[in-house]
C-alpha cells in the first residue's frame, strides 16, 4: 500500500487577481513562491492560506474569547484542506507603539527590570518603576520618549507659496487633507496669497493661533452644511494631533511623515533613556539599567553570566536563551534599547524569527515574506540554514522570495504569473529546481552579473566630514554627484547611520524614499496618492458643469447606501464577518447621479478602473500624463488608478513613493533598498529609471545589497567590516570593476557573481 502524501490542498482560489487557482503544497518541505511583483504570490499565501488557517484556529476558542480576537473572513476559494496552524513573519513594520524596543518585543526587558528590582543597589523594589512608561520611573522632561520632538517651521511651511499651492508641506494639513481645505475655505486666510505677503497679525494667527485668552472660529463646509470649528494655529494643532499622540495608531500619516517636518533632539535630562535620575542611580556591577540597554547583545550576555547572586542568577538564566537566539541570527550588535521602528526590514524580520525559534511546537506552517530583504548575500546563507532548521523540526516552510540563493535551497518552486495585476493570477510553474530552466517561468537561475565598465566621469562630490552617528567612526567620505552610487555592507555596518542620518543633515534637500508606511485606508487610492484625483474631478466638473465633489466617493458623489465604501459588512453577530459588494452601486462606490456623467465616453468609476498603461492613451492633460508615465517607468503600469493603497505590497509602496517624487529634476534621490519586492526581471526596469534620472542631471544614491544594482552603479561605497561596534568604517570606495579585486565581503560575492553567474 503506497504512503499517503501529506500536503495542503487548495482548490478554486479567487482572491484578488487569482484565476481559479488549484495547488497542492507539500508539508515538511521548503516551498518558495516567486514571480513578478503583483503576480498573485501574496494572494495565495497570505490572503488565502494564512487567512483561512487563522480563521479556523479562532473557531477553537469560546465565543467570549473570539469576540476579543481579530476576525478573519472566509477567503474566496472552493476547497482548502489539511491546513495547519500558521506563523506569519512578514515585512510590515512590527506592531506596537513608538516606545517598542528589541528588549520589549523579545520579552527580555521585563526580566532585566525584575533583575534590577531584586539585586540592584540602591534598591527600588518595584520592577515596573524601571520603565519609562511608569509614572514614577519616566523622565519628566521628555515624558519617557528619550528625545524631544518639535515642529520645524521652515520644513513645514514654504513661505513663498500660497495655501492652495501647498505652502504647508505636511500632507494632512495641506489641501489634500480636510484640515488644509478648511484653512482655505474658512474665510480666515487668503488661500491664493503667498504666506510671506500676509500681514504680521495674519501670519501669527495662521502659524500660532490667536493670542492667549482669545478664541477664533471658522466654518467647515460638510454635506450637512457649514459647521464652526475652533482654529488653534498650525503649529499648536500639529503638536496636539501628531506629536502628543502615539503616531503608530494613526492611519493616515506615518512617523516618517511627522519627523520629516520636525526637529528631534536628545533629551538632556535622561540622555535618551527616558528614565528619571532616581532610577538611573540603581546599579548592578557598576552599570545602571540604561547602560544595560545600551550594551550590544553579545556584551549583555557576558554581563548576565557574571551575576552570582542566587536570585539574580535564576532571573538571568531566563533571559540568556532569548539573547543567544538573537546573536545566532547575526544580530549580536543590536542593543535592547534599539527602537523596533528603526530596524531595517531584514533586521526586523530576523528579530521576529528569533522570537519564534525558541518554540518547541512542530507541525506548524511558517510563512516568510521575502526574508532575504535587508540581508547581505553573506547573511542569506545564515537565513537558509535557519529555514532548513525549522523544516527539520517537522514544520512546513513557505517563502515568498526573489533571491536566487533562497530559490535554489527550496524543495519545490511555485511561480505565479505570467504577468502582474490582471495579467497574473495563474500558476506558471510548480516543481523542482532542475525543471525551472525548461519551463515558461520568468525566473532564471543562470543569471550573470553585468559590471558597469563605463561609469560616468565624476566632476563634483557631496562631502560628509567626521560623521560619528551611532557606530560610525568619524567617517569622512566624498560621494559623487550626478551619478548612480551604491552604498553597501553587512547588516549593522553603518549604512543607514551614514546615509539616512548624517547625509541629510548636510544636504537637507535630499529626497529620501524609505520603507516607511504611506497613509493607507480603503478610501486612499493610487490616484489620490499621486495627486491625480483632484485633476480628474476638475476635468469632469468642467466637462459636465457639476461640482467637483460629485466625482468624489468621499463627498457628495458617494453611493448613499455604502457611503462610498463599495462594500457593506452586515452585522452577523458571532458568525464569521462577511463583506458583501454593495447592491446599490455594484461596488463602484458612486451614486447613480455621479455615474451618469461622462468624459470621453467613460464615467468616473470606469476612469478609475483604467490601468496606468491604459490611462496613458486616454488622457491628454500634460500633468496627468506626466504622473502616469512615471508610474509606468517604475514598473507599476499594471495597477489601476482606483486601486486602494492598502492593497499594495512593500515593493509597490516604495516604487509608488519614488514615482510621487519623480516630477522634479536636479534633485538628490536617496533610496533605501529599492530592490525590495522586485523580481530579477523587474530590476532592469528600475535601473533604467535610475540611469535616466542621473542622465537628466539628478543624483541617485541607493542603500542596497542586490548585486545587480551594485554592479550597474557608477561608484560603490562599502561600510564594515562587521556590524555594530565592528562596523562604522569605510572599507571600499571606487568603481564596480575595481571592487572585483578588493578584499571585502561584497567584493567576494560580486566577483563570484561575475564568474559563475550567481546573483
Amino acid at each position: 500500500m503506497s504512503e499517503i502524501k501529506d500536503e495542503i490542498i487548495l482548490r478554486g482560489l479567487k482572491e484578488n487577481n487569482l484565476k481559479n487557482v488549484d495547488l497542492n503544497i507539500s508539508k515538511e518541505k521548503i516551498t518558495v513562491f516567486t514571480g513578478l511583483s503583483g503576480s498573485g504570490k501574496s494572494s495565495v499565501v497570505f490572503d488565502t492560506l494564512a487567512a483561512e488557517s487563522r480563521r479556523q484556529m479562532t473557531m477553537n476558542y469560546p465565543l467570549y474569547v473570539r469576540n476579543q480576537m481579530p476576525k478573519y473572513e472566509r477567503p474566496h476559494a472552493d476547497l482548502m484542506q489539511n491546513l495547519s496552524p500558521v506563523v506569519v513573519v512578514e515585512q510590515r513594520p512590527i506592531g506596537g507603539n513608538s516606545r517598542s524596543t528589541v528588549g520589549t518585543y523579545m520579552d527580555i526587558h521585563p526580566l532585566i527590570r525584575l533583575l534590577f528590582s531584586r539585586i540592584g543597589t540602591p534598591s527600588i523594589e518595584s520592577a515596573t518603576d524601571f520603565s519609562s512608561q511608569s509614572s514614577f520611573g519616566r523622565c519628566s522632561e521628555c515624558s519617557g520618549y528619550g528625545e524631544v520632538v518639535a515642529p520645524d517651521l521652515n520644513k513645514m511651511v514654504d513661505f513663498d507659496k500660497s495655501l492652495r499651492d501647498y505652502a504647508v508641506k505636511f500632507k494632512p494639513l495641506s489641501p489634500s487633507g480636510w484640515q488644509g481645505r478648511w484653512m482655505m475655505t474658512g474665510g480666515l486666510f487668503d488661500p491664493d496669497k503667498p504666506i510671506k505677503d500676509y500681514s504680521e497679525e495674519k501670519r501669527q494667527l495662521l502659524l500660532y493661533g490667536p493670542p492667549n485668552g482669545e478664541r477664533v472660529f471658522a466654518p467647515f463646509h460638510t454635506k450637512n452644511g457649514p459647521q464652526d470649528h475652533e482654529w488653534d494655529g498650525l503649529l499648536p494643532r500639529f503638536v496636539r494631533l501628531y506629536i502628543n499622540r502615539d503616531i503608530s495608531k494613526l492611519k493616515q500619516v506615518s512617523q516618517d511623515d511627522v519627523f520629516a517636518v520636525s526637529s528631534r533632539s536628545l533629551c538632556q535630562t535622561c540622555l535618551g533613556s527616558g528614565l528619571n535620575p532616581k532610577v538611573l542611580a540603581c546599579r548592578i556591577n557598576g552599570l545602571n539599567i540604561a547602560e544595560y540597554d545600551q550594551l550590544e547583545l553579545t556584551e549583555l550576555l557576558e554581563e548576565l553570566t557574571k551575576i552570582n547572586d542566587p536570585l539574580g542568577e535564576s532571573i538571568a538564566l531566563q533571559a540568556i536563551p532569548h539573547l543567544k537566539q538573537l546573536v545566532e541570527m547575526g544580530l549580536g550588535y543590536l542593543g535592547l534599547s534599539r527602537k523596533m521602528g528603526t530596524l531595517s526590514g531584514g533586521e526586523a524580520q530576523r528579530v521576529k524569527i528569533a522570537r519564534h525559534l525558541g518554540s518547541s511546537l512542530n507541525n506548524i506552517t511558517y510563512i516568510f515574506d521575502e526574508p532575504s530583504a535587508g540581508l547581505h548575500p553573506e547573511e542569506v546563507d545564515m537565513l537558509i540554514r535557519m529555514l532548513k532548521s525549522i523544516k527539520e523540526h517537522h514544520n512546513t516552510v513557505i517563502v515568498i522570495e526573489h533571491d536566487l540563493s533562497v530559490i535554489r535551497a527550496a524543495d519545490e518552486i511555485i511561480e505565479m504569473g505570467p504577468g502582474a495585476g490582471v495579467s497574473g493570477g495563474e500558476v506558471v510553474y510548480q516543481g523542482k529546481l532542475e525543471g525551472l530552466k525548461n519551463s515558461k517561468a520568468v525566473t532564471t537561475l543562470n543569471h550573470k552579473l553585468k559590471i558597469n565598465k563605463h561609469p560616468r566621469d565624476i566632476k563634483e562630490h557631496f562631502t560628509i566630514n567626521k560623521a560619528s552617528h551611532n557606530n560610525l567612526k568619524n567617517v569622512s567620505v566624498n560621494i559623487p554627484r550626478n551619478a548612480l552610487v551604491s552604498v553597501c555592507g553587512v547588516s549593522g555596518s553603518g549604512k543607514s547611520s551614514l546615509m539616512v542620518e548624517a547625509f541629510p543633515e548636510s544636504y537637507p534637500e535630499t529626497i529620501l524614499v524609505g520603507h516607511g508606511r504611506i497613509g493607507i485606508s480603503n478610501r486612499s487610492t493610487l490616484a489620490t496618492y499621486m495627486g491625480i484625483m483632484d485633476d480628474l474631478r476638475l476635468i469632469l466638473s468642467r466637462e459636465t458643469g457639476q461640482p467637483p465633489g460629485l466625482f468624489s466617493f468621499n463627498s457628495i458623489g458617494a453611493c448613499p447606501f455604502c457611503e462610498g465604501k463599495g462594500i457593506t459588512k452586515p452585522d452577523v453577530a458571532f458568525a464569521d464577518p462577511v463583506t458583501v459588494t454593495c447592491e446599490a452601486c455594484n461596488g463602484l462606490r458612486y451614486s447613480d447621479e455621479a455615474l451618469s456623467y461622462r468624459y470621453r465616453g467613460k464615467n468616473i468609476a470606469e476612469i478609475l478602473d483604467l490601468t496606468i498603461v491604459e490611462a496613458m492613451n486616454y488622457f491628454d492633460m500634460p500633468k496627468i500624463l506626466n504622473r502616469v508615465n512615471t508610474l509606468r517607468d517604475v514598473g507599476l503600469g499594471y495597477l489601476t488608478l482606483g486601486q486602494t493603497t492598502s492593497s499594495f505590497s512593500g515593493g509597490e509602496v516604495q516604487r509608488l513613493k519614488l514615482a510621487s517624487h519623480l516630477q522634479k529634476e536636479g534633485q538628490i534621490y536617496l533610496l533605501d533598498e529599492p530592490s525590495l519586492g522586485l523580481h530579477a526581471k523587474d530590476n532592469g526596469k528600475l535601473l533604467d529609471v535610475f540611469q535616466s534620472l542621473v542622465s537628466k542631471g539628478n543624483s541617485v544614491i541607493i542603500i542596497e545589497h542586490n548585486l545587480d544594482f551594485i554592479a550597474a552603479s557608477d561608484w560603490v561605497i562599502e561600510l564594515g567590516p562587521g556590524g555594530g561596534k565592528q562596523g562604522g568604517h569605510i572599507i571600499f570606495e571606487g568603481k564596480p570593476e575595481e571592487m572585483l579585486t578588493a578584499e571585502t565581503l561584497t567584493a567576494e560575492w560580486l566577483s563570484d557573481g561575475v564568474k559563475e553567474g550567481i546573483s
